[in-house]
């Protein structure tokens, strides 16, 4: 079993709940749900919440230290939202926003939509896009399928890449 998943998870000033097999954490920024697997029992008391497994297979104990990290994000996510920033780089490039919809122009012969998840809120700055909600999963996996449209290439650097990632460069082509 996880060291994580023994220790109880301490949820500040969020307010969990478990009921119908469902995970519910409210706090300032948001409430998020999670369904929890039937291997894994989540008691939540005053001492905090913990996560135990209900038998003894490999996939409850495996399961058990997923899901005390899906509690911790959960609960840091409804109190300081995480947020994920996209690079834009390129002559030529440029990203829009259009209501739910954010509009890359890459270097290809038609414009790319990508629809916005509900729960992310996203602004845009020059050439930056800025993605933020309460949980963690639906930024991090909008970010990807973004960056997935035109991902950094190692001869010139154009693409989209987190902030702050550092891509390879090759040399490319040498005059003699």
């Amino acid at each position: 079993m996880s060291r994580l998943a023994k220790k109880p998870i301490v949820p500040g000033k969020a307010e969990v709940s478990v009921a119908g097999g469902t995970l519910t954490v409210k706090g300032a920024k948001g409430t998020l749900t999670k369904r929890v697997h039937p291997t894994v029992s989540i008691v939540v008391d005053e001492s905090g919440v913990t996560i135990t497994p209900k038998d003894s297979s490999r996939l409850a104990k495996a399961l058990t230290g997923t899901f005390a990290s899906h509690v911790r994000n959960m609960v840091a996510g409804v109190e300081t939202p995480f947020s994920k920033k996209l690079v834009l780089e390129g002559v030529g490039y440029r990203m829009e926003l259009k209501g739910q919809e954010v509009v890359l122009t890459v270097g290809f012969s038609h414009t790319v939509p990508l629809t916005i998840p509900e729960d992310v809120t996203a602004t845009l700055e020059k050439n930056t896009l800025t993605l933020t909600s309460p949980n963690k999963e639906s930024v991090g996996q909008f970010a990807a399928n973004v960056r997935r449209v035109k991902p950094p290439e190692p001869y010139l650097g154009k693409g989209i890449r987190y902030q702050g990632e550092v891509v390879r460069r090759k040399q490319g082509k040498k005059a003699v």
